[in-house]
């Protein structure tokens, strides 16, 4: 096994370079699929692809990271550690379950840290029937101008504004209002899109390609920026169906919560990832999560989040200043400490040898 503070990177070149070298030590073929933008640096981008078991094996779990792009310092160091884990390896392949990593499924995010693509659109929002009228949120028309003001740090104003309608409505109410997803502000922040992004239609190729002899498919994607730090909730991903619940609870601990049953930190979404699973590979029993890793308080994660947004919106503002909210938006979901990163490692390894147990069974 490799070190596991080294399995993490500073920047995404490093963590694909990683990734890549990973896999070729693992004797295992990557396919690459180019991003059509430059990362931050002037560095390639690409949603990077590798399976590791047969090409004809019937049962899939599939590891990804960055669908959040800065989320990806987090899930490429787990991805990168089980590609150099000789043991969690052979118990894949004793189960008869190949493991595809894909890697940065929004490399673009991941390497301009920001969370959404370079459509501007958060991708768990992004997997609509878009030929039909898309959800409404209107407790976000409400709060887009305090989300995001013409001055940053918000004024006094801003804040207690803001703070007045948590106050008044619950923190709940506001992260639901605020992150639930909605497609009427482009430049706004958790914005669902109006069509399918390039990592939507890639990530749907990737799944058509990889899974057509699929009987059974796990899914762990790893996710940063909710809930206690270090701690991984798993978090139920698929549709409102309790006989799959129960087999996510059967196969990961009664401890997976729902965002169906309000059991879930996270608000209710529409428009998840994990519908093109169902959309793509309908053969396949689908049982996933999101395993999702608490970093800071979710009121400075959303005031890094607004900040981040706002420089988007700004790209004038002082280079000080563009730098320090560059560095928020970074520890928000992302904690640089070696203990940090051996919880992240410990409990996503727990999760991909019960996904194989699960499935072996």
């Amino acid at each position: 096994m490799i070190a596991i503070a080294q399995a993490f990177s500073a920047s995404y070149a490093e963590a694909r370079a990683k990734f890549l070298g990973a896999a070729a030590s693992a004797g295992l073929p990557v396919e690459s699929h180019p991003h059509p933008l430059p990362g931050r640096d002037g560095e390639t981008l690409a949603m990077d692809v590798a399976r590791d078991g047969s090409a004809e094996a019937g049962k899939l779990l599939i590891v990804s990271s960055a669908c959040h792009g800065v989320e990806g310092f987090c899930g490429s160091g787990v991805q990168v550690a089980a590609l150099h884990d000789a043991e969690w390896r052979e118990k894949a392949r004793a189960q008869g379950v190949a493991v595809l990593y894909i890697h940065a499924l929004n490399p673009y995010g991941f390497s301009h840290i920001r969370r959404v693509t370079h459509e501007n659109v958060d991708l768990n929002r992004n997997f609509h029937d878009f030929s039909k009228p898309l959800p409404v949120n209107t407790a976000y028309r409400e709060l887009q101008p305090l989300l995001l003001p013409a001055e940053w740090p918000p004024s006094a104003e801003n804040q207690a504004a803001t703070g007045t309608f948590i106050a008044t409505r619950g923190l709940p109410a506001f992260q639901a209002a605020v992150s639930g997803g909605q497609h009427e502000f482009p430049d706004g922040m958790f914005f669902g899109g109006t069509a399918p992004t390039w990592s939507n239609q890639t990530v749907r190729a990737v799944l058509r390609q990889q899974g057509p002899g699929v009987k059974q498919l796990a899914w762990i994607d790893l996710h940063t920026g909710l809930g206690p730090s270090g701690v991984g909730e798993r978090i139920f991903a698929g549709r409102d169906d309790t006989a799959t619940l129960a087999r996510a609870r059967a196969w990961w601990g009664e401890a997976v919560t729902s965002m169906y049953d309000g059991s879930s930190t996270s608000a209710r979404l529409t428009g998840m990832m994990c519908l093109a699973a169902h959309d793509e590979l309908p053969q396949a029993e689908y049982t996933a999560i999101a395993l999702e890793y608490g970093t800071q308080p979710m009121t400075e994660v959303m005031h890094a989040l607004r900040g981040e947004h706002w420089l988007h919106q700004h790209p004038e503002a002082p280079p000080a200043l563009a730098r320090q909210i560059k560095q928020a938006m970074l520890e928000a979901f992302y904690t640089d400490t070696d203990t940090w990163k051996g919880q992240i490692v410990s409990q996503a390894r727990q999760a991909m040898f019960q996904a194989a147990e699960g499935l072996g069974d």
